[in-house]
């Protein structure tokens, strides 16, 4: 039988496996070894939420990435997607979390109060994820890359505002994740620097340099040469984990040294196009 902790890890797995359908309580029972009886409670104070808010909470992030990120999906498609019968009722459970209705949050997305929503969902994913990570490391070398880049400076929170414009510009220049890889230059911590000293560039791959532009997007270059790479697999709560160990663990032990370049990551697949538990990043550590 599995220990106390992993039959919750599959209990969360399902779930976010399971976001489109309606969720079956007794298969959740037996991924967690547990009569009806008492699934409930323990699930309570496992997750910190009843296991119904923890299905409520995925289901209306996924939806806030669709009304961010995907302009050209329908809120009722959403709405039904979220599980909700009705445009109306949707409406008003997504104004409960967000402060916003889903048009008005689609039109002009604030992550602001989610956050404070969302902490205990960041908790527990962190703590539960970790058992996810795949810490097989390869060192390969990586070829020169051109990058379109969007710099982000200032509070991770308002990220997603950032993101947004840099989805625009590549529907307008015509440049969607399956013509142009995806990547990301972490600059920073987030957990050790402060909010407004906060660096992270959002990047795609292209052919020819791009012109001088009033949308702020520059010309940059990933260089040639090795890097170790990690493949995470799951939810953007847990990439810490992967990152952290290339640092402290992985690179001490080896024989190799950093180069003069930020890690960076490939989205290889991404929420909400896939389900979060879903989404694959390569992580990159540039060494020599």
């Amino acid at each position: 039988m599995k220990n106390y902790q992993d039959r919750f890890v599959e209990v969360v797995n399902y779930i976010e496996a399971n976001l489109d359908s309606n969720l079956d309580i007794e298969k959740l029972c037996q991924l967690a070894y547990l009569s009806k009886y008492h699934f409930h409670r323990q699930c309570s104070a496992f997750f910190g939420m009843t296991v119904m808010s923890l299905v409520k909470v995925l289901r209306l992030k996924r939806a806030a990435y669709q009304l961010a990120y995907r302009s050209d999906t329908k809120i009722v498609d959403i709405a039904l997607a979220s599980g909700y019968e009705s445009h109306e009722a949707f409406c008003r459970a997504f104004k409960k979390l967000f402060n916003k209705t889903p048009s008005d949050f689609k039109h002009s997305p604030d992550w602001t109060p989610w956050h404070s929503h969302y902490e205990p969902v960041l908790k527990l994913r962190t703590k539960i994820m970790n058992d996810k990570v795949n810490l097989n490391v390869e060192v390969v070398e990586f070829p020169e890359t051109l990058i379109a880049t969007l710099e982000h400076r200032g509070s991770p929170r308002s990220l997603g505002n950032s993101i947004r414009n840099f989805i625009e510009w590549r529907k307008e220049n015509r440049l969607p994740p399956g013509k142009s890889k995806t990547f990301n230059l972490l600059y920073d911590d987030p957990n050790i620097i402060a909010p407004e000293d906060y660096r992270f560039d959002l990047c795609c791959s292209i052919q020819h340099r791009i012109e001088e532009n009033a949308d702020g997007i520059l010309n940059k270059v990933i260089p040639a040469g090795k890097c170790a790479v990690i493949r995470h697999i799951g939810s953007d709560d847990a990439l810490g984990e992967p990152v952290n160990y290339l640092y402290s663990e992985w690179l001490p032990e080896s024989s190799f040294e950093l180069r003069d370049f930020p890690i960076f990551l490939e989205r290889v697949s991404f929420f909400p196009d896939v389900q979060e538990n879903d989404s694959v990043t390569d992580i990159y550590l540039p060494v020599k």
